[in-house]
């Protein structure tokens, strides 16, 4: 069964530091495009980050909202993507999901909450 499970959210003040996992099963990550996206309160679902797949060279990309601030990486071992965030602003306040494609496969996590607030 395929399954993305975020975590790692919370509330964090302005300037501070979180690290989201996005754990999956049923299938291996190194082998899909993998993206974290977010949805701010009254805002469209908008890519942050994504790496691709291993294949095509692990090669990656950024919202430039976010750009020198936030990291995506892969640990094959444990089938995990990881977005590293820094130098948090409050209007990075949202649901982060973790997405997985490849062709016309297309997972989705449920999301985890972050609030940057002071």
């Amino acid at each position: 069964q395929v399954q993305l499970v975020e975590s790692g959210g919370g509330l964090v003040q302005p300037g501070g530091s979180l690290r989201l996992s996005c754990a999956a099963s049923g299938f291996t990550v190194s082998s899909y495009v993998m993206s974290w996206y977010r949805q701010g309160p009254g805002k469209e679902r908008e890519r942050v980050a994504l790496i691709t797949s291993t294949s095509l060279g692990g090669i990656t990309s950024y919202a430039d909202s976010v750009k020198g601030r936030f990291t995506i990486s892969r640990d094959n071992a444990k089938n995990t993507v990881i977005l590293q965030m820094n130098s948090l602003k409050p209007e990075d306040t949202a649901v982060y999901y973790c997405k997985a494609l490849r062709g016309t496969l297309n997972y989705w996590g449920q999301g985890t909450q972050v609030t940057v607030s002071s």
